[in-house]
């Protein structure tokens, strides 16, 4: 099943990252570029990362001009994040072109790579929810709340890829069909976003 193939991917990644910890660290992929593996490390190496980015922000005595530079890096990774999806949309588009789509077939509310983004998510929560489970220097009743959103979580896992496997079992039966809606982002763009425009 993909899904198990994903889970397993982001898990590696994860685990990766945690060697050494910190989000200047060089990235290696290694995967081949013209292998799906390769798009599912690189994923969920940009959402750890961003993740980190996330925390060190949230930080009250951050350096307002650091906390700008970092502002910065996470515009950045989104658009990274963002790009990585729509390839892992055409990996499917390209896998199931051939595909003969039923009369009766459905579109799905989201394309499998968001899906997929999600569960790459899901999957930091999971290993941070761990983490807090297993503190030493925590209360009882942390440790104990952060163990029940554990489960919640890991159940959460087995119902998303579930769901991942079935969608792309209903497309390649012909059942569902996949539409993709390239990303349409304002901000980023020097005609769109009128802050942006005004400073030509």
């Amino acid at each position: 099943m993909f899904s198990s193939l994903a889970n397993s991917i982001f898990q590696e990644s994860i685990l990766k990252y945690h060697e050494i910890d910190t989000v200047d660290q060089p990235f290696n992929n290694p995967y081949p570029k013209d292998d799906i593996s390769h798009l599912l490390y690189r994923k969920n190496w940009i959402d750890t990362v961003q993740w980190h980015y996330e925390d060190i922000i949230r930080d009250p005595d951050i350096d307002p001009v650091a906390a700008l530079v970092l502002k910065r890096k996470i515009d950045a990774s989104n658009q990274d994040r963002t790009d990585l999806v729509e390839y892992i949309d055409s990996y499917f588009l390209k896998k199931y072109q051939s595909v003969k789509i039923k009369e009766d077939a459905v579109i799905n509310t989201e394309s499998p790579a968001w899906a997929i983004d999600r569960l790459s998510i899901l999957a930091l929560k999971i290993y941070h929810m761990q983490e807090e489970a297993d503190r030493k220097d925590a209360s009882e009743e942390h440790v104990q709340k952060c163990r029940e959103k554990l489960n919640i979580l890991l159940e959460q896992r087995v119902d998303l890829s579930t769901a991942i496997d079935q969608l792309l079992n209903d497309i390649e039966a012909g059942q569902k069909y996949m539409k993709v809606y390239k990303q349409m982002k304002m901000y980023n763009d020097d005609e769109l976003n009128p802050v942006l425009r005004g400073q030509k």
